[in-house]
């Protein structure tokens, strides 16, 4: 019901994911602002075998569905219970810096009231046990 418009600007450009703009709907592990930034995930074992490893973590989690990939990239849509609102979820796999750079932002809106990191952070935790 409230999907609104996939973003142009996401995926992976130089090494980076898209900036998050200048609401409190968005944290990235390469965000300048302090507000907006979340640790990125680490990165152990072969690189592809986290990346799916990653992968399953997502889809046992209600509401989501993978809208994009390929051997460093993963871009979720994970759709809210209530209302449908759209918030897309996105990790880039860094093996220089050996870490898994993650984005979540809402499509729209303001403010998300801390969705968006309490998503990344509960993903952390599950995807340091798989």
């Amino acid at each position: 019901m409230f999907a609104g418009k996939r973003p142009e600007n996401l995926g992976e450009k130089h090494g980076r994911l898209a900036a998050c703009p200048a609401r409190p709907n968005c944290v990235s592990s390469q965000a300048s602002a302090a507000w907006q930034r979340v640790r990125p995930l680490q990165l152990w074992g072969e690189p592809r075998a986290a990346m799916n490893r990653l992968k399953r973590v997502i889809n046992n989690m209600s509401g989501t569905a993978l809208a994009d990939e390929n051997d460093h990239y993963l871009h979720f849509e994970c759709a809210s219970k209530l209302l449908g609102f759209v918030d897309d979820l996105e990790f880039l796999c860094d093996t220089d810096d050996q870490v898994i750079h993650v984005r979540s932002a809402s499509r729209l809106g303001y403010s998300d009231l801390g969705l968006n990191r309490k998503r990344v952070e509960n993903i952390r935790r599950k995807f340091e046990l798989a």
